[in-house]
């Protein structure tokens, strides 16, 4: 199946925390609202990674959250996406040296677009997730 097959009506989105303070979670939410209106774009928040086909991951990854973050990762169908959201998830962040964690997201799994910032304002989250997807469906006109 092509990717804009899958990827060019909709996308469906699935939030994972894996260990942030929730201030990336508030701007997500923030980012569903009416005043930013990512449905415009084709972008619905659900309840499964297994309907999913864009992962959002906010927050630097704990020990407990490693094997989580694998398996929701996992579940999902192909083709997927990963946006890592905020400074925690890019580079750890203010806890880089912390005793709990593995590291930044990427050392986990692949990671398609980074948005940083401390937290992210939805502008650039919304930025990020479209910029992705236009990028996805430019390599596949191009192959």
């Amino acid at each position: 199946m092509k990717l804009s097959q899958t990827l060019g009506r909709s996308l469906w989105a699935f939030l994972f925390n894996s260990g942030s303070c929730n201030g990336c979670e508030i701007e997500m939410v923030a980012t569903v609202t009416p005043r930013y209106d990512v449905e415009r774009f084709g972008i619905k928040l659900v309840g499964s990674p297994r309907h999913a086909d864009l992962l959002l991951i906010t927050g630097a990854v704990t020990r407990k959250m490693a094997p989580r973050l694998k398996r929701v990762y996992e579940q999902m169908p192909d083709p997927k996406v990963v946006v890592c959201v905020g400074a925690c998830g890019v580079s750890s962040g203010a806890f880089y040296d912390s005793y709990n964690l593995v590291g930044p997201v990427d050392q986990i799994i692949p990671v398609d677009m980074y948005v940083p910032g401390c937290p992210p304002r939805p502008e650039a989250i919304i930025d990020a997730v479209v910029k992705v997807l236009a990028g996805l469906e430019a390599s596949e006109k191009s192959a």
